[in-house]
């Protein structure tokens, strides 16, 4: 069971797929990928992430605010808390620190952080953590919060073994996306080879990021396949392999087994 760990779904291109989510689902689960998490950005997007998770079985949701989002509805731990009440919301998130868009004073940042985390320990879900040139202060911020209470998963990880290995230790997990395919990215393949394969999630980011040989083009959930198979590749393994695998893992980090 291939599981795509963060995807957008209300932010694809469907343009292929006449216009239909349910046609890219369709193509998705024929390349193998039975499960999604649609992960929220803001409060405005969270009731259209909610209605497509009770639409489709095989979609499960998020509820948080993306760190670089500003001028919007700022969330409370309130809100959060009876948000992720729904019984397909498994995660609190996107949350965390972005540095590379982000300038100046970024103490609202910084708050708006800790109020995901302490929603996550309040309903003892795992939280969808995004970094960007922020890796101390996050790090820093998930120790001081306790956020090792709940854990949840380094999505889109782009960062170094050292930083994998202390969020692993405070229970997170290592999600990696169609970067790890990029020419870029020999320093982040070493990471995808040493991470424990318990601690492995694969994903899309779907509409962003797209794997090669898609590089350039809107991404879709289907395309974690080929994620999945690259890693695959890295590790000595068989896709077969890295499919259960991550499935499992997503079962574990979730509580859905």
């Amino acid at each position: 069971m291939l599981t795509d760990s963060h995807c957008h779904l209300d932010r694809l291109e469907l343009t292929p797929f006449d216009g239909e989510l349910a046609n890219a689902l369709a193509f998705a689960r024929e390349r193998g990928v039975e499960r999604l998490l649609c992960v929220a950005i803001d409060m405005e997007n969270i009731p259209a992430v909610l209605e497509l998770a009770r639409r489709y079985p095989q979609v499960y949701a998020s509820v948080g605010v993306h760190p670089n989002e500003q001028g919007r509805e700022e969330p409370t731990v309130e809100q959060l808390l009876e948000l992720a009440s729904n019984d397909k919301v498994i995660a609190i998130g996107e949350t965390g620190l972005d540095y590379f868009r982000s300038e100046g004073d970024l103490h609202w940042q910084h708050q708006r952080f800790r109020t995901h985390i302490a929603a996550a320990k309040a309903c003892n879900k795992p939280l969808i953590i995004h970094c960007r040139e922020a890796r101390e202060d996050l790090l820093r911020m998930l120790e001081e919060e306790g956020a090792d209470a709940v854990g949840g998963v380094m999505h889109c990880f782009v960062e170094d073994l050292a930083t994998a290995e202390r969020a692993m230790a405070l229970g997170f997990y290592i999600s990696f996306s169609g970067i790890i395919t990029f020419n870029s990215a020999r320093e982040l393949r070493a990471v995808a080879q040493a991470v424990p394969a318990d601690r492995l999630l694969v994903e899309t980011d779907a509409p962003y990021l797209a794997p090669v040989p898609y590089r350039g083009k809107s991404n879709q959930p289907a395309y974690v396949r080929e994620v999945a198979e690259y890693i695959a590749g890295l590790r000595g393994v068989s896709y077969e392999a890295i499919a259960q695998q991550t499935g499992e893992n997503f079962n574990t980090l979730f509580r859905l087994n």
